[in-house]
């Protein structure tokens, strides 16, 4: 009878080490499963370097063509005339291709039948376009010598090359940053703004 109970016991023992083997396999299978759904899926391409984007070059607008004009003098039999020639500019702004031509305008002319009464060593010191304004800045060589024709025709250059991309331009001539009212040692008297009208009207070559 012991015998019986004895072997019933350990007969239960196994079958609780089963159960609790049972579970426990269970309990890994269902842990593992648990941690495979969080792990993050991982592709390998045929080809990694497909999978490296290029960085994108930036756009550039392409500068346009502007023909601003230099304006010269050349003398005629009663007066002088200004005459325009004409430099091409790649240039996106205005003052670009403006700035350009007082660049050739300031180095002088290049043929033997244009002049020019500004004098040697003037500089571009600043200019701005604003709308319908033009806003030349010079340095303060532009102002010495010359009589009185040559400070108007000098001033005329600057007119004239200032509003050669808008004809209908206001011009203001500033000198070292400051307004230029009266010009040379004659006392020329400008009226600021400056146009194309007002000059021929007020100061005729």
């Amino acid at each position: 009878m012991n015998d019986q109970q004895g072997s019933n016991r350990i007969s239960s023992g196994v079958v609780a080490a089963a159960s609790a083997a049972v579970i426990a396999v269970s309990g890994g299978l269902a842990w593992f499963a648990t941690q495979s759904n969080k792990a993050p899926i991982t592709s390998n391409p045929a080809n990694p370097s497909q999978s490296i984007q290029q960085p994108q070059q930036p756009s550039t607008t392409q500068p346009k063509e502007q023909t601003p004009q230099v304006y010269w003098l050349k003398p005629q039999e009663k007066n002088v005339a200004l005459v325009p020639k004409p430099v091409t500019v790649a240039a996106n702004q205005p003052n670009q291709a403006l700035e350009r031509a007082f660049q050739a305008l300031l180095a002088g002319p290049s043929e033997s039948t244009d002049s020019t009464t500004i004098p040697k060593g003037t500089q571009l010191l600043g200019l701005q376009v604003k709308g319908d304004e033009v806003h030349v800045n010079l340095s303060d060589s532009f102002t010495s010598g010359g009589g009185s024709t040559s400070m108007v025709g000098r001033v005329g250059q600057v007119v004239y090359t200032a509003s050669s991309i808008n004809p209908k331009a206001k011009v203001y001539i500033d000198v070292n940053g400051k307004p230029l009212d009266v010009l040379g040692g004659e006392g020329v008297e400008l009226e600021q703004p400056l146009t194309r009208e007002s000059f021929d009207k007020n100061y005729p070559l």
